[in-house]
This record gives C-alpha cells, sequence and structure tokens, in this order.
C-alpha cells in the first residue's frame, strides 16, 4: 500500500468531476481495488465563479479562501497530491500560494503538464477552446509561447458558441445545435486543446463527427501525470 493520495477540487462543474472520477478509474487500472490510490473529491460546487472572478474581478477574495479552505481541507484528510477540475481555477493559484505556501508543491499543474506533453509530441501549432476567461487570460497562450508553440483561439464574437457548449454539459442538456457548434469548432485545426474541463465530455459524446487527429484533454493528462508518480513511487 503506497503512500500516494489524490486530492480533487471539484464542483467547477459537477459532471466535469464525474467524468474525472471515470478517467481516474480508467488511468489506474486495477484487479483489486486497493491496487488503486486513495482518491478524496470535495465536490464545492457552491464556490463562486471563476470567470466571473477573472472578467469582473466578482467575489475574488471569497473564491480565493474557499478553494484555499478546500485545498488545505484535503491535506488535512491526507491528499499528498491535488488537482484542480477546472482550468480557469488555476488563475488564482498565484494567490492561494500567498495564503498558503505549502500547497505550492502539492498542486498537478494540468496546463502546465499540457504545454509539456505538446512539446514532447513536436506540436507546433494548436487551437485552444475554453471559457472566455480561460482564454481572456492568456495563461495557455503565455506557457506555449516560451515552447515557441502558436496558439490559436476563437474570435471574441464566438465565444457565445463556447458558453453554449460549456453550458450544455454543465446543464446535461443536448441539443443538435450543440454538436454542430462544438465539431465545428474542433474541427478548424489538426491539433485542438480541449482548456475547458465540460469540453472533454463533448468530445466523447460527439468523437464520431471529429476529423481532428490531435485532441489533448489537460485534466486527463494531469490524471496520467499523477499515475507516473504513483508508478514511480
Amino acid at each position: 500500500m503506497k503512500d500516494f493520495t489524490i486530492g480533487v477540487l471539484g464542483g467547477m462543474g459537477t459532471y466535469a468531476t464525474i467524468h474525472l472520477f471515470e478517467q481516474y478509474a480508467e488511468v489506474f487500472p486495477a484487479e483489486k481495488e486497493w491496487d488503486r490510490p486513495r482518491i478524496i473529491i470535495d465536490n464545492r460546487c457552491t464556490m463562486p465563479s471563476r470567470v466571473r472572478a477573472f472578467l469582473y474581478n466578482e467575489n475574488v477574495d471569497l473564491l480565493v479562501k474557499e478553494m484555499a479552505d478546500s485545498m488545505n481541507s484535503l491535506v488535512n484528510s491526507g491528499a499528498n497530491r491535488i488537482i484542480l477540475a477546472c482550468n480557469t481555477s488555476h488563475l488564482f493559484l498565484p494567490k492561494i500560494y500567498e495564503k498558503v505556501p505549502e500547497l505550492q508543491g502539492k498542486v498537478v499543474h494540468i496546463i502546465e503538464n499540457c504545454v509539456e506533453r505538446l512539446e514532447a509530441d513536436g506540436v507546433q501549432r494548436v487551437l485552444l477552446l475554453g471559457s472566455e476567461g480561460t482564454i481572456d487570460s492568456g495563461i495557455y497562450q503565455d506557457a506555449l509561447g516560451k515552447k515557441n508553440i502558436e496558439c490559436v483561439v476563437p474570435e471574441k464574437d464566438e465565444y457565445s458558441k463556447l458558453r453554449l457548449c460549456i453550458e450544455a454539459v454543465k446543464q446535461n442538456k443536448y441539443t443538435d445545435e450543440t454538436r454542430q457548434v462544438f465539431c465545428e469548432l474542433v474541427n478548424r485545426y489538426e491539433t485542438c486543446i480541449l482548456g475547458c474541463t465540460e469540453l472533454p465530455i463533448l468530445y466523447e459524446k460527439y468523437k464520431d463527427g471529429i476529423k481532428s487527429g490531435n485532441i489533448y484533454d489537460p485534466l486527463l493528462i494531469g490524471i496520467e501525470k499523477l499515475k507516473e508518480e504513483y508508478d514511480n513511487e
């Protein structure tokens, strides 16, 4: 039995967290349940909006407090590695580390891991799909730029299409329009980052309509990083 416990700050949104748990079960195959590492999930769906916190500076202090509180609770419950089930939430990690510096070494940064995977795969150009907060923050663009990887994003007048896709998953309500919009967005480039944790759920649902050959799911890459650490421990 390894001393390896994964803590998940979820609820951003709930279906994305459920999908993360399914990915965990697949990435950590086991003949017996105890062959997998322990996982603790805090589905803190009551937190303020991460996107609105970034775009409008709305409830930032409350959001940082609640994220830090949940991450501390996960550590106090035994978690020695933490993964955030939301791309946009990573924008607030610097403020969280100011409050609780010891958390910094425990977080699996899914954005940094995704960029490292792209670099290792020799990707030179990639389409980023995500929340408007994630896109406008430049968090992916900056990280990709340091690796000389060109990042293409949708135009601002297309953000409504991204919101339609993301909200379809959050509300668990899917339409023909959702499929059409999602497939049209993804199929624009050969390589695409699904930079919102709701979007991989749409990919699984509509992948028969996806022509792009290289799809990157940062959350899945983060879980695979945890599997690598687990195997090497």
